[in-house]
């Protein structure tokens, strides 16, 4: 257990609990420093199949901590710069983390919230949460959140609520592709779990070659290198041991060796 969030571990399975319920589970340089070290220790853990990021109370994340934003209102350039700085390496370490990553949404996602929810790779939220990009109320803009914002919401949909700052529902995120299911409150779990279930069944390697592969092609040209660089992607893992077992499973009707390994 850390100062701002809770890391338990259930076999193959992480879970990352924002745990500052009593203000919204909102950010300031402890808790921005914690993720940032978590997400970077569990991305080095091989036997790590899957990671839940959740968090405690009502609200998922509301954004900045109004007492880390007094101590900014002070800051000079310099300062301000280095403190955007760690937040943004927290989002990468999030972003980047080789294994998937399951938002449990279970309520209000507000400014650099929405940063983490974007930076998952699957996202679950309860019909009730409301989504906010409130940065221009305040005369600020979501820009270190920005890059995964853009590329989860889309492009057409962040030129409207960044200016607005207005808040939208979790039906309309996942219209706009931001949310990938939107549940009742006592539904979230189970299909937290499926969603987890439906990763652990697959091949380790080929979960992480899977993530990263998106991450590499997505919004590149399909040039005679792109192509050639698949095929190599796809000869590699087929030559794998991993590749080859699960083939040979396949074809023998029996299961492969990640599903009956301890």
């Amino acid at each position: 257990m850390t100062t701002h969030l809770t890391l338990t571990r259930q076999g193959h399975i992480a879970r990352v609990t924002l745990n500052r319920p009593e203000v919204r589970n909102a950010f300031n340089e402890a808790l921005i420093a914690e993720l940032r070290h978590t997400f970077t220790t569990l991305g080095q853990d091989p036997t790590l199949r899957a990671i839940v990021l959740a968090a405690e109370g009502k609200a998922f994340c509301a954004g900045a901590d109004l007492n880390w934003m007094k101590a900014m209102a002070g800051y000079s350039w310099e300062e301000n710069h280095a403190d955007a700085t760690r937040l943004a390496d927290m989002l990468w370490a999030i972003y980047s983390c080789p294994v998937p990553v399951i938002a449990r949404v279970q309520g209000d996602v507000y400014a650099g919230g929405v940063g983490l929810v974007a930076c998952a790779d699957v996202v679950v939220a309860v019909d009730s949460a409301g989504f906010c990009l409130s940065e221009a109320k305040l005369g600020l803009l979501p820009a270190t959140i920005g890059p995964y914002v853009v590329k989860a919401l889309g492009e057409q949909a962040s030129r409207r609520y960044f200016v607005t700052a207005e808040r939208f529902s979790s039906a309309e995120a996942k219209a706009l592709g931001l949310v990938h299911e939107v549940v009742a409150a006592d539904a979230l779990d189970a299909k937290v779990d499926e969603l987890v279930a439906a990763i652990t069944a697959n091949g380790p390697a080929a979960v992480r070659a899977c993530k990263q592969l998106v991450k590499d092609v997505a919004a590149r040209p399909i040039t005679p290198e792109l192509r050639d660089d698949t095929a190599r992607r796809i000869a590699d893992i087929r030559a794998s041991a991993e590749g080859r077992d699960g083939v040979q499973s396949f074809l023998n009707k029996s299961k492969p060796s990640w599903l009956t390994s301890p």
